[in-house]
């Protein structure tokens, strides 16, 4: 991962289409809190972090300007890596432990809504808690204008959170969490390795 983050900050193009990548998933990933709403019962943790996953897309695709005003001004494929790969990763995260979920706990409509919004973001956090940091290290030893610092700070903090949710949702949460990361681990696998293909067909 280290490599492969220094090779796309090395390239302005590469990079700009990274940063908007990660832009697409953060706003994907707010908008999906948003759909596992309840229609009446929405606590204030999931509003936060809806709110803040927004304000993540917006801060990374501000970031582009550090690069280039030009470019990935859209989501489209074209200014997004690998990006089937990019829009099938959270998309099948979801459905996967939607499935998951429903034959562990027989769950359904509203209440599995709202577990799978737990399990997910839990899972998502997990590796935002890994990738930024990396990320963040290669931008720093290149003294790099882009920066995650602040990302990285309040993804801590959505960790926490989700750990004290599950905790409330089921005592034995981490078994079943650890289902879910391995279903996560493979679907990123995959991401990245179409990502690294994309670049060196470049």
């Amino acid at each position: 991962m280290y490599n492969l983050l220094q090779q796309l900050v090395n390239n302005n193009e590469l990079h700009a289409k990274w940063l908007n990548t990660l832009s697409f998933m953060e706003n994907a990933g707010a908008r999906k809190i948003s759909l596992c709403e309840h229609p009446t019962k929405v606590n204030i943790i999931q509003l936060k972090h809806a709110a803040e996953e927004h304000r993540h897309a917006y801060y990374l695709k501000k970031q582009i300007g550090k690069i280039n005003f030009q470019i990935c001004s859209s989501y489209d494929n074209r200014e997004l890596l690998a990006a089937k790969a990019t829009r099938y990763y959270l998309h099948q995260l979801d459905i996967q432990t939607c499935r998951y979920l429903k034959e562990n706990f027989q769950l359904s409509g509203e209440e599995l809504k709202y577990a799978a919004y737990l399990f997910v973001t839990y899972a998502i956090e997990v590796r935002a808690d890994e990738l930024y940091p990396q990320y963040q290290q290669v931008l720093t030893e290149k003294g790099h204008k882009v920066m995650v610092k602040s990302i990285i700070l309040e993804e801590e903090g959505h960790l926490e959170e989700m750990i004290q949710q599950l905790k409330n949702f089921h005592t034995d949460w981490e078994k079943y969490a650890v289902a879910i990361l391995t279903l996560e681990h493979k679907l990123f696998d995959n991401w990245i390795i179409c990502i690294e293909k994309e670049i060196s067909n470049a």
